[in-house]
């Protein structure tokens, strides 16, 4: 009986995953990726998940000048690495004021104005990278689209909270408007933090009675900062890319508890039977966003809204720009470029 109670034991240890007996650690799963990825982004996968495991602590909230020094540092490494976009994607970067804001226009090689041009909101948890830094994701979707894009260069929080990120990213497209562009020529764009700052911009121009964007595309958004949701749970260990730490810090950097569930920060819990523009979602099966990007869906298309939900087998965080040669991503962004082309208006 002993003998026996010993064989259980050793086999309960094993199958846990290690004993004492020279076997290793078990595996971070964050790391494994999955079997039915691409050649290519199974070559990505130890750098993405390199990122995450480099990430520096962030400050306390109240000391902006810690939190102003890394961002710069941050957006500084960033900007390196993103030296080569404009040469490879055959684009020029030109920086101005719109609406009093901040922004760089990207534009394409031979590119034609025919009315139609993008606004871009990017990502970062609201409080890093920058337009310069993020010409990755704006200067790939102008050499697919064709198309110029207005990269917003919003204030970071914490120095701003949702509420003047939001009236900026407002100001902009207003501006445009305001310059004689059809709204319904307007499309509008934004990954994680960007995605959620877009829809929750779309959502306040509605209220306020201004003409709406032609149509919206959420690439993973962060459509929901109160960590509600069933992956934020299951796939928690799995995501190479998210930490639920800096995820919540990130949050209370944006607004404050008892804002965080306004449709403007959160904009899952919009109306959206009022109306919105078409959207396209974006994103991958192993994000902690993807209930994020269900339950958005889901009230988007209860509201009435023309929406589609677009997932892709493995992918991760905004992985449109990662690898954009690979098969997932070519697929991605031809599904983008008919998107923008079927619903926005030319001359």
């Amino acid at each position: 009986m002993r003998r026996l109670s010993g064989l259980v034991i050793a086999l309960m240890v094993a199958v846990a995953g290690g004993t004492a007996f020279g076997q290793t650690a078990p595996v971070d799963p964050a790391r494994v990726p999955p079997d039915t990825l691409s050649p290519a982004w199974q070559r990505m996968w130890p750098i993405v998940t390199g990122f995450k495991a480099a990430e520096a602590p962030q400050p306390a909230l109240n000391d902006l000048v810690a939190w102003k020094q890394q961002q710069d540092a941050v957006d500084e490494q960033m900007q390196k690495m993103a030296s080569g976009v404009t040469a490879a994607y055959g684009v020029t970067v030109e920086a101005s004021l719109i609406g009093g804001v901040p922004t760089l226009t990207i534009t394409p090689k031979d590119w034609v104005d025919d009315g139609r041009l993008l606004i871009y909101v990017h990502g970062g948890g609201f409080t890093s990278l920058s337009a310069r830094s993020t010409l990755f994701s704006s200067g790939l979707m102008a050499n697919r689209s064709r198309m110029r894009v207005i990269s917003v260069d919003y204030t970071l929080a914490p120095q701003q909270r949702w509420q003047g990120t939001t009236d900026q990213v407002a100001a902009v497209y207003r501006a445009l408007l305001s310059q004689g562009r059809s709204p319904q020529g307007i499309g509008i764009f934004g990954d994680s933090a960007g995605g959620s700052i877009v829809a929750g911009t779309v959502l306040k121009l509605r209220d306020a009675g201004t003409p709406l964007p032609g149509a919206v595309l959420l690439w993973s958004p962060w459509s929901d900062v109160t960590a509600t949701g069933d992956t934020y749970r299951t796939l928690a260990s799995f995501d190479p890319a998210l930490s639920m730490v800096r995820l919540a810090l990130s949050a209370a950097a944006y607004a404050d508890p008892a804002d965080q569930k306004n449709p403007y920060v959160s904009p899952v819990y919009g109306d959206y039977a009022r109306g919105f523009p078409p959207t396209l979602i974006q994103g991958g099966t192993r994000e902690i966003f993807l209930s994020n990007m269900v339950r958005h869906y889901q009230a988007l298309v209860t509201g009435g809204v023309d929406a589609t939900l677009d997932l892709y087998e493995g992918m991760i965080h905004v992985f449109q720009p990662m690898a954009p040669g690979a098969p997932e991503n070519v697929a991605a962004m031809k599904r983008v470029v008919d998107f923008w082309n079927r619903h926005l208006r030319s001359r």
